[in-house]
């Protein structure tokens, strides 16, 4: 597990930076990882109505997950102690993972301010919910975030209901079309794992067929921690919520890094692009939705959706 600011990149993420012609600028990066919670994460982290969470399950399928609380349900306890008061559903894929002590990637993430700081570390299951350790911890530009509203959440009894399947049904597939959001789930070859945002404008992320999902990578930190691990360890899990009735799409499966200039040239600010291949499929449905979030302020940073892209 890399440790403080001094930690070094571990070899995929290394491979891929230079792969990009990014080495140097992640060097001079690297400093802003740390083994503390950044200055005023207490406040932050007070604020939010949900925590994505990625972490490999039992069998070593990668998923996306997301806890949602009112806020004030993420507390930070220390300088590297966070209560996460809050649990999955025990139909969530990570749930069996979670039910003890798991490596983790969090990312938590204030959606009208476009905001966001990811956490890395080991979560261990507590009587309030979950007590995460943080390893690594360092904020993120607001770039490609489209800054939502809450509106209202759920009851406390809604019943989930929930489907699985090894490929993506024509309404999902339509969700996915119409994105303009979705989170990536990763780990690296020694159990580290990441949960990072991708966001565009709709019709950023395609599905070519009901068993792959691509989408583009746009300019960002050029730390390439999600491609690093996908380099050695093609294992990922995506999440998309439909923010209009919280019904949450996660797929687990295989990503694979397009890293030609062709493809790039293709779609607008894209730097390269990702494959994924579906394994599997599971889509929860709450009666009355999770969370409901207005209408999108999409990014100005957004590029235009690729040509023929679904709105």
């Amino acid at each position: 597990m890399r440790h403080s600011r001094q930690a070094s990149y571990h070899e995929g993420e290394l491979a891929a930076q230079e792969r990009a012609g990014f080495r140097e600028s992640a060097e001079h990066l690297r400093a802003i990882i740390d083994d503390r919670l950044p200055r005023g994460a207490a406040g932050f982290l007070a604020e939010l109505r949900f925590l994505v969470v990625g972490a490999a399950a039992p069998d070593g399928q990668v998923w996306a997950s997301i806890l949602y609380g009112r806020p004030g349900f993420l507390r930070v306890l220390g300088p590297r102690e966070v209560l996460v008061a809050a649990r999955l559903l025990d139909t969530d894929p990570l749930a069996a993972a979670l039910a003890d002590a798991a490596q983790v990637g969090t990312l938590a993430i204030d959606l009208p301010h476009r905001r966001r700081l990811r956490i890395n570390g080991r979560m261990e299951a507590a009587q309030d919910g979950f007590r995460l350790t943080v390893d690594q911890a360092y904020g993120n530009c607001p770039k490609y975030i489209q800054s939502r509203e809450p509106q209202k959440a759920a009851p406390a009894h809604a019943v989930p209901h929930v489907t699985q399947g090894s490929e993506l049904r024509p309404e999902q597939r339509h969700m996915i079309d119409t994105a303009d959001t979705f989170f990536v789930a990763s780990t690296s070859t020694t159990g580290d794992a990441d949960a990072s945002h991708r966001g565009g404008n709709q019709g950023f992320a395609n599905t070519p067929t009901p068993q792959r999902v691509q989408w583009p990578e746009y300019e960002g930190n050029t730390m390439l921690m999600t491609l690093g691990n996908l380099t050695v360890n093609p294992a990922a899990g995506l999440l998309f919520v439909d923010w209009r009735s919280g019904t949450t799409l996660q797929l687990t499966g295989t990503a694979e890094i397009d890293w030609s200039m062709g493809t790039a040239a293709d779609i607008p600010g894209a730097e390269r692009a990702v494959d994924f291949h579906v394994n599997q499929v599971v889509q929860t449905d709450l009666p009355d939705g999770s969370l409901i979030w207005s209408a999108p302020q999409f990014s100005r940073f957004n590029p235009p959706a690729p040509r023929g892209a679904a709105g």
